[in-house]
């Protein structure tokens, strides 16, 4: 059979595509691969049926694009939820109003099994757990679209750190990203709890008040997100540290992680993996088994909005567990939301946020 699809919101994580990812002049002129639209565009079982925004020249610059015609195209949200019968919808909007429309989408009369949110999941803690009751309750899948972890090989990854035993117990991890904290650091703190199941318990954090998306991606809107990081303590006993500080042009994604049993580097940047066993007392670099070639923001992050909408498409036809769960995505942003608390109250801050930190908003995009 063949499942009906929404989208909320137009912008370039919805298909239209990114300044500062994409050239400007293909931007609501292409169909962008790396998108919401372009994994449904892939996935031979789900098709696009409608989409929401609440500017209408986004709307039918999108509908062009995407070859949706002006009966699909909705102004505003709720307009699509009451119209149509949908399996899946995808919130493509900011960060701060992913809550309101998670929530309005899973109990709308549209009914969906899915919703495909992007990350992070929302811009409060108490939000985002809101989010993930309110789809218990109404039997909603909660995906949240942190891109990794629907790539083959972090997915390989998870097996050989979590099953096999890789690394044995890690016991530290080193973590660089490029500014800002909300909008990239997500991206390393969910690898980071995809590969070792694990939440912080305590927080320290630091930010630079900086935010180069304002300049790099045309972004106009007043937000709280900016470029810091910190050291968090694990609960497994692991301690990690984040910097996100620096520009997108001299940053690098990178992981390092030290283990009883072994180390992992892994950059995304340069598509390094590179993994050591401790045999002896000594370090023997070894390849990773099971994983070929290298890992690059292109490729992977690339074919991975493909992947997930296979997901999704897999997740409906009841044939596989969500990968990308909203309790998961919720760990990662308690870790940023922590950050934000330790810079501006001086002071160490524990996980789980006290009720009243839990409310506690940071915005972005």
């Amino acid at each position: 059979m063949t499942y009906t699809a929404g989208i909320i919101g137009t912008g370039g994580i919805a298909g239209m595509g990114i300044l500062g990812m994409h050239d400007e002049d293909v931007i609501g002129t292409e169909k962008i691969e790396a998108s919401h639209a372009g994994g449904y565009e892939h996935a031979d079982g789900i098709e696009l049926v409608a989409v929401a925004d609440i500017d209408e020249e986004n709307l039918a610059t999108f509908g062009d694009a995407w070859d949706l015609s002006p009966n699909q195209q909705y102004l505003g949200h709720e307009a699509m939820l009451a119209a149509e019968d949908l399996d899946v919808v995808s919130v493509c909007t900011p960060s701060y109003l992913h809550h309101q429309h998670t929530v309005d989408a899973a109990r709308s009369a549209a009914d969906p099994d899915v919703v495909w949110c992007e990350k992070p999941i929302a811009s409060q803690v108490n939000e985002a757990e809101e989010m993930v009751a309110v789809c218990e309750e109404t039997e909603t899948e909660l995906v949240i679209n942190h891109s990794f972890r629907f790539t083959e090989k972090l997915q390989r990854l998870r097996d050989l750190v979590r099953k096999r035993d890789l690394l044995g117990d890690v016991k530290s991890v080193s973590t660089q990203y490029r500014m800002e904290l909300m909008r990239n650091s997500t991206h390393v703190l969910d690898t980071l709890v995809y590969l070792l199941d694990t939440r912080a318990e305590q927080v320290s954090g630091y930010i630079t008040g900086e935010n180069e998306a304002v300049d790099s991606l045309d972004a106009m809107l007043d937000v709280d997100d900016a470029g810091g990081g910190g050291h968090v303590v694990m609960d497994d006993g692991s301690f990690v540290t984040v910097d996100c500080t620096i520009p997108r042009d001299v940053s690098s994604m990178t992981l390092n992680f030290i283990g009883t049993e072994g180390k992992l580097y892994m950059n995304n940047d340069d598509g390094v993996w590179q993994y050591w066993s401790l045999e002896d007392g000594e370090h023997v670099e070894k390849p990773l088994p099971g994983i070929d070639g290298a890992w690059t923001w292109e490729d992977d992050y690339r074919r991975s909005f493909a992947n997930a909408a296979v997901h999704v498409q897999d997740i409906l036809n009841g044939e596989q567990e969500n990968l990308s769960p909203g309790t998961d995505a919720t760990r990662s942003l308690e870790i940023i939301v922590g950050f934000y608390l330790s810079h501006y109250t001086g002071s160490t801050v524990d996980v789980p946020l006290a009720q009243p930190l839990r409310a506690v908003p940071i915005t972005s995009w």
